[in-house]
């Protein structure tokens, strides 16, 4: 008999244009730490959600992919406690914090870049 497979994490893979300014972003508007970083490459985290963060100073930015920028959706505990540390720390929210039909507390913010993670708890 075969064991189920188990995921164990995930990890957004993003494009960036300016690689520090998107790591200083992480660091200090959502509360990242830092890994490890090579070769144009930053790989950071807060808790189990992990990005890696990758240099393409060319390419369009999410800001232009309008609604595809959302990439994840982080079910949380804590999240109007996650919201005011958030908002306090200046991260740029674009949904406001709600409780909504669908059984969540959550709210959304648009990264540096324009990539978008909503926040979410099960109420």
């Amino acid at each position: 008999m075969t064991a189920n497979p188990t995921i164990l994490e995930t990890r957004y893979v993003l494009a960036v244009q300016n690689l520090a300014a998107s790591v200083e972003h992480y660091q200090q508007k959502l509360g990242f730490t830092t890994d490890w970083a090579y070769d144009g490459w930053h790989q950071l985290r807060r808790g189990s959600f992990v990005v890696m963060l990758g240099v393409c100073a060319d390419d369009c930015s999410a800001h232009e992919t309008r609604n595809h920028s959302y990439f994840a959706y982080v079910q949380v505990e804590g999240v109007d406690e996650l919201y005011n540390e958030l908002l306090t720390n200046g991260a740029e929210i674009h949904y406001p914090l709600g409780s909504k039909p669908w059984g969540m507390r959550e709210f959304g913010v648009i990264t540096i870049d324009g990539h978008r993670i909503m926040f979410g708890q099960q109420v």
